[in-house]
């Protein structure tokens, strides 16, 4: 599941060590995002039940990020502090109880208010991960890891889009099926939480299935690589904090999450939108554009390792994102429009394994949790921005066009960021190498 390390020893840790997280942190994520963004299927019928607007939609998908980014530092330096193992078991036992909440929300204030909390209940559960993946794995391997870690995003759609908009058929005991969706979906979160606890461990040393020679090595090389170079690094959480390339991939960050979660929330009534379908169609039909995603984004994770360049590995989906968006929202014909969608989930997703892989590059221990977690808390208002734009701009134009081109914009934004700071990057290192200094490169690209 990685490249081989230096010698047999290294190999066969890292190999160990991705084929017992991976797939469980991917089931975690799996439950997470479906958790998160099954309101938007919900959408298709409980906005009628409730009486809630686009607009009032559009604003309770994203308030879940106001809560998220209030508690997104807090959480993940906690999660340094506690351990990973009974932090994010808090985590999703909190989130899942609450998401099973959905399902007796009144109307517009209610699904406010526990939209809030279920930001607050998740806020952390990702940072942390990513911060959790920098403690087991050196950085020359880490975007194929962060990959394989993330395809549960875009599975969550492929696997939860025909679940999820099937339930919603479902009518028994006083509940509609919209309500049955979310405790059925919220149940097996909290048995994962649970399991978390038994099958996690907190840090290399803990792992009782790596023999002594191969957690050695694994913390001599994490050990060498923090240690190697200084250039740009940090090692407290202040300075961390300060660093500008730490807020300058928050704002990317942000641009990407406005895409991507404008792009999650509205996608089922989006798709809806094209023609008469029924929910079970919608449901299929949405799982086409995330079935690409997944491909592109392991695809796409491997090339960057492989070529140890990150920054066009983020900026050119970006813009591939922005393009499909802009032609989705102004084609008035069916079938173009919903290619569109396909180009513009597989743009929106699989610059995000690279990106992680450049935003915690030199960074450690409480550093890397608060850096991480600010990162992600600046992001994150593109997680309300995004799907709050979308149901305005459909209130009152009765279109989605309007929306997906400010989405667009954004996208293309972030990626001329990415663009411009690799340039001066480049430029750094030419003029330290024309004046015969040595040294680490500078770690943005």
């Amino acid at each position: 599941m990685t490249q081989p390390a230096d010698n047999s020893i290294g190999g066969a840790a890292l190999r160990r060590v991705a084929w017992r997280l991976i797939p469980f942190l991917g089931v975690l994520y799996f439950f997470a995002f479906l958790d998160r963004v099954n309101v938007g299927f919900a959408a298709l019928t409980m906005n009628v039940d409730l009486g809630i607007s686009a607009a009032a939609f559009g604003i309770g998908s994203g308030i879940f990020f106001i809560g998220y980014i209030l508690c997104e530092v807090p959480s993940n330096v906690l999660l340094e502090r506690f351990g990973a193992r009974i932090w994010i078991a808090r985590i999703m036992i909190s989130w899942g109880v609450l998401s099973a909440a959905m399902a007796f929300v009144q109307g517009p204030k209610s699904f406010y208010a526990v939209r809030f909390l279920l930001g607050i209940a998740e806020a952390g559960f990702f940072p942390g991960i990513i911060f959790y993946l920098t403690c087991w794995f050196p950085s020359q391997h880490r975007a194929r890891i962060i990959a394989l870690f993330m395809i549960a995003l875009p599975l969550s759609s492929v696997i939860g889009a025909p679940i999820s908009t099937s339930l919603l058929g479902i009518e028994a005991l006083g509940l509609r099926g919209w309500q049955w969706m979310f405790l059925l979906e919220a149940i097996p979160t909290i048995v994962l939480g649970v399991a978390v606890l038994a099958v996690l461990p907190d840090r290399p040393a803990d792992a009782r299935w790596l023999g002594d020679d191969e957690k050695r090595w694994l913390q001599a090389e994490l050990a060498r690589e923090h240690s190697g170079s200084t250039h740009g690094h940090a090692s407290s959480l202040r300075e961390a904090l300060m660093l500008p390339r730490v807020w300058r991939n928050g704002l990317v960050y942000f641009c990407i999450l406005v895409g991507l979660y404008g792009f999650s929330f509205w996608l089922p009534q989006i798709i809806a939108s094209l023609g008469g379908m029924s929910n079970v169609q919608v449901g299929l039909l949405t799982m086409i554009p995330y079935s690409l995603a997944c491909i592109a984004l392991v695809l796409w994770g491997r090339h960057s390792d492989a070529t140890e360049e990150r920054s066009w590995h983020v900026a050119l989906p970006m813009l591939l994102g922005a393009a499909a968006l802009t032609v989705s929202g102004w084609t008035r014909e069916p079938v173009v429009a919903f290619v569109a969608l396909c180009l513009a989930a597989v743009g929106i997703y699989s610059g995000l394994p690279s990106f992680w892989a450049l935003a915690s590059r030199g960074l450690q221990g409480a550093a890397a949790a608060g850096a991480i977690a600010l990162i992600n808390s600046l992001g994150n208002f593109g997680g309300f921005l995004g799907p709050a734009a979308i149901g305005f701009a459909k209130t009152y134009t009765n279109s989605y066009a309007a929306s997906l081109l400010f989405i667009a914009v954004l996208l293309a934004i972030g990626a001329v960021l990415l663009i411009s700071d690799a340039g001066k990057v480049l430029e750094r290192q030419q003029d330290r190498l024309e004046h015969g200094e040595q040294g680490a490169p500078d770690n943005q690209h």
